[in-house]
């Protein structure tokens, strides 16, 4: 296959240009592959998604390197030998320039500052996952997200090139494995020096902001969920919309939203566990009413499976078995408990009539069941009389 000369190495602010088409190819799913003798579409590789765009009428879906040729996966055919005009999606584009110099910032730091290696990144269509080496603290992650905006800050120029292999030899850079061949090498405005095929931002400050969403550790390393650009000032709009949402909610300053919510949920679980030992006396006070040695069957519309849970305990005190039924009517929360029998058959048994699932122990059995009440009194009924209680 020809190869094609690649424009975004030259210039990774191009947007539109012209070449000719080379090979066309019809694919088995009706899309065709198009390799041209020069294209500004980056292809899926080094972690960094495909360009999209279109060349002439046709719409570029998929953009792939295969040895030295870039395959076009488009919705029409290109008549070969024709010249046409492609067109690259810019805001795509620029977005995954903004995402990879922000990694690499990013990246760079992490090494320099904490001696972490970059175990692999990905661009992902809502954020970047990286990996390093290392476990970073909650305090360290602070300080390298300030770090990390402070580089972008600066506006450095981010360089790219193609060293000869004597200036090569002489350079200390990162990379993942050995390279044969030309290495392309990006420096991220003095922060990191990578080997690199991807496309990045002239300046750092075109990076505009980094935002740290998440992070996982695990196995000895960390992995941040990071935001960078225009993805990081969405975020910021969104949340802070939020929290003056919430901040009216509350009727408390925005930095007080935390503090009034912990005391708002403070309030409720004094108020729950209140509510939970008046409901606990009611179903003891009920229990003492029952007659002995009959199986007591409750129903108690939006009781929760914790309130059958110990309504059916309640009532297992007095009665050789107890059922609740909590929940609602086509969604019930079942609870089956008993001092004296093993619950666990009568369980399955209940489960298999009504529709519903669960299990438990000898003494408890607890599950849900998605039936009518009707069918429900005629299942426990039945039960509870093949079990000879």
């Amino acid at each position: 296959m020809a190869g094609t000369k690649k424009l975004y190495y030259k210039d990774a602010y191009l947007r539109e240009f012209c070449a000719r088409v080379l090979s066309c190819t019809p694919c088995a799913d009706g899309m065709f592959n198009v390799v041209l003798d020069e294209t500004a579409f980056y292809p899926e590789v080094g972690g960094q998604p495909a360009d999209l765009g279109a060349l002439g009428a046709a719409r570029v879906m998929d953009v792939q390197l295969q040895g030295e040729a870039v395959v076009h996966r488009t919705t029409a055919p290109l008549r070969v030998g024709e010249t046409v005009q492609g067109n690259i999606d810019w805001a795509r584009r620029f977005d995954h320039m903004q995402q990879h110099t922000g990694e690499h910032i990013t990246s760079g730091i992490i090494k320099s500052r904490f001696g972490f290696d970059n175990l692999g990144f990905h661009m992902g269509r809502e954020s970047v996952v990286l990996e390093c080496s290392g476990q970073l603290d909650a305090a360290q992650l602070e300080e390298l997200e300030l770090a990390v905006n402070e580089a972008i800050c600066r506006n450095g120029e981010v360089r790219a090139w193609f060293p000869r292999p004597d200036e090569l030899a002489g350079l200390t850079y990162r990379r993942k494995k050995e390279i044969e061949g030309d290495v392309r090498i990006v420096d991220a405005a003095g922060a990191d020096v990578c080997a690199c095929c991807g496309t990045h931002v002239a300046r750092a400050g075109e990076v505009q902001l980094a935002k740290f969403t998440g992070v996982t550790r695990h196995k000895g390393h960390t992995v941040i969920e990071a935001l960078f650009g225009a993805r990081a000032l969405t975020d910021y709009f969104k949340k802070h919309k939020a929290l003056m949402q919430l901040s009216a909610f509350y009727s408390a300053p925005p930095l007080q939203v935390p503090q009034r919510a912990q005391a708002e949920r403070a309030a409720w679980e004094q108020s729950a566990l209140a509510a939970a030992q008046v409901q606990q006396a009611l179903f003891e006070a009920e229990a003492k009413l029952c007659p002995p040695g009959t199986p007591a069957v409750r129903f108690c519309e939006g009781l929760s499976p914790d309130g059958a849970r110990r309504y059916a305990c309640a009532l297992a005190e007095v009665c050789p078995a107890a059922l609740v039924f909590g929940g609602s009517e086509g969604a019930y929360a079942c609870a089956l408990a008993s001092r004296t029998a093993d619950m666990r058959p009568l369980g399955a048994a209940l489960a298999g009539a009504l529709n519903g699932k669960g299990g438990g122990k000898p003494a408890l059995w607890q599950g849900r069941a998605a039936c009518t009440r009707a069918a429900a009194e005629s299942g426990a009924e039945r039960i509870f009389a093949e079990a000879g209680l």
